[in-house]
């Protein structure tokens, strides 16, 4: 069964722009140095020719203080209206506060999380030949954001439950994250991953997990994945299952056009994989796409340096 997507979106998402047209997109600038990004992202597109109408809209840390919510009920109404957004970075205030990104992903329905990497020449890399796509799964697993909090009432019923069905105990006053997978989430972005390599000309899906650890949980995905390949004539794109091939020394699929359809380990491979063949994350773009909307979207970059950030928490 092929990808459903809606009209005016190829099978991966992206935006069929007609040249006569004037297109309304959200602009979501975000903060931290979300404004200053989707300004120079904003003016390479229109030097592109292509007609814009920018509806820019707020979210993030800045505008909960005015609003009580890090992501306002107009914001979520543009981004369904406009079916097309382009999103800053935005931060959150503390660890334990909820993950605008997060909320965004599963108010939309934008399952499936889609990152570009390629080497050009003339551009300095550590590697060459690198042309991968990684396809991540954005709203089961661990970014459902079911937690309970460490010490809790309902951290400690929970555990109190589990206990009571294994051998292997959960000590008190531990957090928890519960990672759900379910098949039909699995098919849906394993169709996905599979679409986008037959439309691009992608000669290889890879399937990324870590079912070795996690038999249950990715050991389903990694179950499901021969029914997605089947779906796909082998002369144009072959499944191959593996685990989490992609975080290593040395990008997996140097000099092979390839397609990688993952869990959530491939929240790692991501930022690897970029820092490793692209030199940093200031060059690594993603979308989020979903059955009616697509937000386009660099990783977060909060205002204090990576750097600054670690000393701050190193040992004393």
């Amino acid at each position: 069964m092929p990808l459903t997507v809606p009209n005016g979106f190829a099978s991966n998402g992206s935006v069929t722009l007609a040249p006569e047209l004037t297109h309304r997109v959200t602009l979501i600038p975000g903060d931290g140095t979300g404004p200053e990004l989707t300004e120079a992202a904003r003016r390479v597109l229109e030097a592109t020719g292509v007609a814009f109408d920018w509806d820019v809209r707020e979210a993030g840390v800045d505008v909960m203080e005015s609003t009580g919510t890090a992501a306002p009920e107009e914001t979520l109404a543009s981004v369904k209206e406009n079916r097309v957004a382009l999103k800053g970075p935005i931060t959150r205030r503390s660890a334990r506060a909820s993950s605008v990104n997060v909320a965004l992903r599963h108010e939309l329905g934008l399952y499936a999380c889609l990152r570009p990497c390629k080497t050009y020449a003339g551009v300095r890399s550590r590697y060459d030949g690198v042309d991968l796509v990684i396809v991540r799964e954005n709203t089961e697993d661990l970014y459902a954001g079911i937690e309970y909090q460490a010490g809790s009432d309902d951290a400690e019923r929970v555990i109190a439950e589990l206990n009571q069905l294994q051998a292997r105990q959960i000590a008190p006053a531990q957090g928890l994250s519960i990672k759900p997978i379910s098949r039909a989430g699995s098919e849906r972005i394993i169709r996905f991953a599979f679409d986008y390599a037959r439309a691009h000309g992608r000669t290889r899906v890879s399937c990324v997990t870590k079912a070795n650890i996690m038999k249950f949980t990715d050991g389903l995905f990694l179950d499901t994945f021969p029914r997605g390949g089947r779906r796909v004539p082998r002369d144009r794109a072959v499944g191959e299952p593996g685990g989490c091939g992609l975080h290593g020394p040395r990008p997996a699929a140097g000099g092979v056009r390839r397609a990688g359809a993952g869990r959530i380990c491939n929240g790692r491979h991501s930022p690897a994989t970029h820092g490793r063949a692209r030199r940093g994350l200031g060059v690594a773009p993603g979308g989020n796409i979903g059955p009616e909307s697509a937000v386009s979207r660099r990783r977060t970059a909060p205002r204090r340096s990576t750097r600054a950030r670690t000393r701050s928490t190193r040992p004393r």
